[in-house]
């Protein structure tokens, strides 16, 4: 007999949807996107590593580089050298995915995608800071900070969770 999903909980706050907590396959769904999102970082960043340095950057486009820069802050060159205060703010952030995923996560079906880029993304620049010091970032647009494929798992990961959270509000409303 197939397992019915879980009942959703009542939500204290009126107009909010209802809280509808993770299934396994969703917890599966949220941990595959995460190993995946972990493994493509790790293994760009050890290319990098090899390949490129910040005196010889690699040009693909006018525009746009491959390079190898080490980042000791976080987004836009915030907390740079203050790495407790960074380890911490990534601890958070990471327990925060996991509780809020574990309370929430049958809410919407895009919710697992969204949660698991954010916490492969956080997760992989976490090891980074914790094994090296640092996070490897190779990627440089014109006029924009270096950065890595993390870093563009969490902003699409943001972009996601934003789009979920706005549907189950509009939803919630009609």
């Amino acid at each position: 007999m197939p397992e019915l999903p879980p009942a959703p909980r009542p939500d204290p706050i009126p107009g909010r949807p209802p809280r509808t907590p993770a299934d396994a396959l969703q917890w599966v769904g949220l941990l595959a996107v995460a190993t995946v999102t972990i493994v493509a970082d790790q293994v760009t960043k050890v290319i990098a590593r090899r390949s490129f340095t910040p005196d010889d950057p690699l040009d693909v486009l006018p525009f746009f580089q491959f390079t190898n820069t080490r980042n000791t802050g976080i987004a836009f060159g915030q907390f740079q050298d203050r790495q407790v205060i960074v380890i911490a703010l990534s601890v958070v952030a990471i327990g925060w995915i996991f509780v809020y995923f574990a309370r929430s996560g049958g809410r919407h079906p895009l919710l697992p995608v969204a949660l698991g880029l954010l916490a492969g993304g956080a997760l992989s620049n976490l090891f980074d800071r914790l094994a090296q010091g640092y996070v490897t970032d190779f990627l440089h647009l014109a006029n924009f900070p270096v950065f890595n494929l993390a870093d563009v798992a969490i902003t699409i990961g943001v972009v996601l969770l934003l789009i979920v959270l706005l549907r189950g509000e509009r939803q919630a409303a009609t």
